[in-house]
């Protein structure tokens, strides 16, 4: 199956879209500098700042989640809990932002952030639930495999 692939393009894509979103934060807090624009009663240089950091913020998270699918793709295992948990953070992010993106961007953006979304799912589908190690035991965590409380027999 392809999933390393798969898994691989949507980190890069991830990084991408991360320098895109930390590009537009920067060209959107010169503009708030420059045309000195305040919103309820905040000094523009706070809003400047403020959409400085949280494209730097949410690009280093996009970066985290791309370097997430990449360990995941480059060790070829379904990811753990944690990185299961930031991955599907990751790509409800994604949806989010393509509902945004299509009211101010348009289609064609939102076709593009669908496509990262899929790949994520499909990266997270693919490689399903990470398989149980050796010193877990057997399934259904009892001795023997019987599920735990479980009736030994006929009572």
């Amino acid at each position: 199956m392809a999933r390393r692939p798969v898994a691989l393009v949507a980190a890069v894509m991830l990084i991408l879209e991360a320098l895109g979103f930390v590009l537009l934060n920067w060209i959107l807090s010169i503009v708030v500098d420059h045309q000195q624009m305040s919103l309820a009663g905040l000094k523009p240089g706070a809003m400047s700042v403020g959409a400085w950091a949280g494209g730097i913020f949410f690009g280093l998270y996009l970066v985290f989640c791309a370097v997430l699918l990449a360990r995941t793709a480059l060790r070829d295992r379904a990811p753990g809990g944690f990185t299961r948990i930031v991955l599907i953070t990751c790509a409800v992010v994604q949806g989010l932002l393509g509902a945004f993106a299509v009211g101010l961007v348009g289609w064609p953006a939102f076709a593009v952030m669908m496509v990262v979304l899929a790949m994520i799912v499909l990266t997270l589908v693919a490689y399903g639930e990470p398989k149980e190690t050796a010193a877990d035991g057997p399934t259904g965590g009892g001795p023997g495999g019987e599920a735990i409380g479980a009736a030994a027999g006929p009572a």
